[in-house]
């Protein structure tokens, strides 16, 4: 009996180091499960001497080989990190050394992962149809200059009708480069695929397998008289001329779409349309990066993304390849404390670029709306449209909410009114009509998954102009109105029965509808650069997409942010439309930025509102519902700024763009004012200086005043809904 005892000890005591003897080395495989959306990892493990190695595929996502910096097992705990995505997991091995069962961390996400050691096959039902009843043919397609653009083909095995073509031109890559081997992105797209479409994916000009120079958003060039002069629309021109009269059982008819760049490729599809390009669907289409999409905000510079986008997707392709650029390697995890210490901008390129980010350096080299930039606009050319258009955007899309209001507007304008242009706008970032289930953004819940009607839409817009099939009855303007959280529809956008109404800054904090009476009335702070007012409230790397709903409350508490509310509302009042920021200022500078932001004050208590994952209290939230930057320098020209002539009373008037909110009874109305958005807008020196060749010591403090006293009223102008 003691002999048996002592064997029994002996093996429980050795059991730690019998599961470290067992090897951990090798492939692990695994399935997230994103709302909805089913992604395969697979992670390889590697021994080094006496450590481990590690680096991490997504098959369904094309990327292969991404490096583990962080790996460590200590049985039966594995756990391995990737900084610069945000990737955590933390799990623990089984006896077998079969399976790891953990969690799985991005950003705010936490998800169940249980890796083991069986090959995964396409982990989505949805891509395994695909698969079954598409086949895929990879080609080049010469353009008129000669250049030849890499092209993925996607057409049904059933050959025993004809089908429209679908574009998708994309300067992100049309991998996986291979025939065998189907993209992802076909997966969001299954409700088209099921009636039947020949799928074309297509690397831009100079991008990837594309031959030729890449040029960011490339000007068009109206009326070219030479085959060497080519543009973003000549490519799609001479693409679609080549597909419809080369590809078996197509049945004449194009259509185009793409989100976000490949949004903007759609937009620069429509002037001077080839004849077969019947439909168009620009999806958060980058239109204008001064002025509003994704690098500038009214001549304010978002430096994060500019910086976070550029030091990787602007570093130059000396030939054709299958292989992204290589991301930057963040020092810090703290994106404030990265940008702050940076200093001035022109550090970046001093301490990171050095030189080798050309569109980096043209962004440098012109701080102004001047022609360089306005040649960047297709707004001007969006005129005599023949194709029917759905521009689609989601008012939450941190990174192009302006686009798709600009180039729906843009051909509503220029374009007699049987132009078949059409506009949806729902509650969504960047992309989640297509990929997320919509039923919230952060904190803010609406009851409902918002894509369903959306892909709803979707397919009868294309089944109608190139199937030929069913009828056309989407409404001009398809619109969420956010705090209803209710789907509506518009004959015409912005809606015509409105009523133009003025939300007055009052003293004490009030806000209303009355013009306010006071005579020297005014609110004065400091606004200090070297301390400027975070975007949100989180330390984090990324610039985050939530934080276009965010809780407001850590701003109001800040001593430089100017914070205005109305009583509790009684009725429920509905904005639609463009806001206008009317501000009465001064300041001891003689330059600023105005941060202008429209926030919905949810009551103090509020029972039965949906969970959510950060657990914040929900009885007061202050939701942003709209918020716009406006750099005090070019209040009367984009192209002329002019300085502040100090302690002067300056109107800055601004436009935001278009909400479609309901304020509901019980609520609060709340504007906030504030001179710094950081690090989502470079630091204003508030000195009259160009920000980008600066020093440190242009930075200096600011006394600010806004005004709301008679002759000089501060107030957002709004349209509501009658």
């Amino acid at each position: 009996m003691a002999y048996k005892l002592t064997r029994l000890i002996t093996f429980l005591f050795f059991f730690p180091l019998l599961l470290t003897a067992q090897d951990i080395t090798g492939e692990w495989q695994g399935v997230l499960d994103i709302q909805g959306v089913k992604l395969r990892l697979v992670l390889h493990v590697d021994e080094d001497g006496d450590a481990y190695t590690a680096t991490l595929d997504s098959p369904d996502q094309q990327a292969y080989g991404i490096p583990v910096p962080e790996f460590s097992f200590e049985a039966p705990d594995m756990r391995f990190a990737v900084p610069n995505l945000k990737v955590v997991y933390e799990g623990q091995v089984d006896r077998s050394f079969t399976e790891v069962k953990g969690t799985f961390t991005q950003g705010g996400m936490n998800i169940p992962l249980t890796l083991g050691r069986e090959k995964l096959e396409v982990a989505d039902e949805d891509m395994a149809w695909i698969q079954d009843n598409y086949a895929k043919k990879e080609l080049y397609i010469t353009m008129r200059d000669g250049a030849r653009l890499f092209t993925s083909i996607y057409y049904p095995k059933d050959t025993t009708r004809s089908y429209p073509i679908l574009m998708w031109r994309t300067p992100y890559s049309c991998s996986p480069y291979s025939e065998n081997e189907y993209s992802f992105r076909l997966k969001f797209y299954k409700h088209l695929l099921d009636d039947g479409y020949i799928f074309v994916l297509q690397d831009v000009r100079g991008k990837y397998m594309s031959e030729g120079e890449y040029v960011n958003v490339r000007p068009f060039i109206p009326n070219k008289r030479s085959p060497q002069q080519v543009d973003d629309n000549s490519d799609t021109y001479d693409s679609i001329d080549w597909l419809v009269a080369n590809l078996p059982n197509n049945n004449g008819r194009v259509g185009i779409l793409g989100i976000s760049y490949p949004g903007f490729y759609s937009t620069m599809a429509l002037p001077e349309a080839h004849p077969a390009l019947k439909a168009a669907s620009p999806q958060a289409p980058v239109t204008d990066w001064f002025i509003g999409d994704d690098f500038h905000h009214n001549g304010a510079f978002f430096v994060m993304d500019a910086f976070n986008f550029f030091s990787s997707f602007g570093k130059p392709r000396p030939e054709p390849t299958t292989e992204s650029a290589p991301r930057f390697d963040w020092p810090v995890e703290d994106n404030y404390q990265f940008f702050l210490e940076a200093g001035p901008i022109k550090n970046l390129n001093k301490l990171y670029l050095h030189d080798s980010i050309a569109f980096w350096n043209d962004l440098m080299a012109h701080p102004n709306y001047d022609e360089w930039w306005q040649a960047r606009n297709p707004r001007p050319h969006l005129k005599g449209i023949t194709p029917a258009v759905m521009t689609v955007g989601g008012w939450f899309d941190a990174e192009d909410s302006f686009g798709p209001l600009a180039v729906y507007k843009a051909i509503e304008k220029q374009n007699p009114p049987s132009t078949e242009n059409r506009l949806v706008m729902g509650p969504w970032y960047h992309g989640q009509w297509a990929a997320g289930d919509g039923e919230n953004l952060g904190n803010i819940h609406y009851g409902f998954n918002t894509t369903e009607l959306y892909k709803e839409t979707e397919d009868q817009f294309f089944n109608y102009y190139l199937h030929g099939e069913g009828e056309m009855d989407i409404p001009e303007a398809t619109i969420f109105v956010t705090g209803a959280n209710e789907w509506r529809s518009f004959d015409t956008w912005p809606p015509e029965n409105t009523e133009t109404q003025k939300l007055y800054f009052q003293p004490a904090g009030g806000l209303s509808f009355e013009t306010p009476k006071g005579k020297n009335s005014y609110d004065e702070y400091v606004s200090d650069p070297m301390k400027p007012a975070p975007y949100t409230e989180d330390v984090h790397l990324r610039r985050t997409r939530e934080y276009m709903t965010d809780d407001q409350r850590f701003a109001a508490r800040r001593p430089d942010v100017m914070v205005y509310e109305t009583p509790i509302l009684e009725e429920d009042i509905t904005f639609t439309g463009p806001l206008v920021a009317n501000l009465w200022v001064s300041t001891t500078g003689t330059d600023a930025d105005y941060v202008a932001k429209l926030i919905d004050v949810f009551p103090d208590k509020m029972e039965n509102y949906p969970a959510n994952e950060e657990q914040p209290p929900m009885g007061g939230y202050q939701m942003l519902v709209r918020g716009e930057v406006m750099r005090g320098r070019f209040r009367n020209s984009f192209e002329k700024p002019e300085p502040f002539e100090p302690g002067e009373k300056t109107l800055v008037r601004f436009e935001i763009p278009d909400i479609a909110h309901t304020f509901q009874a019980g609520h609060r109305i709340m504007i906030q004012v504030q001179n710094s958005w950081f690090p989502l807008v470079d630091r204003n020196p508030q000195k009259f200086v160009n920000i980008y060749e600066c020093d440190a010591e242009d930075f200096q403090k600011a006394t600010h005043r806004i005004y709301h006293e008679t002759g000089h009223p501060s107030f957002m102008e709004v349209q509501v809904l009658k």
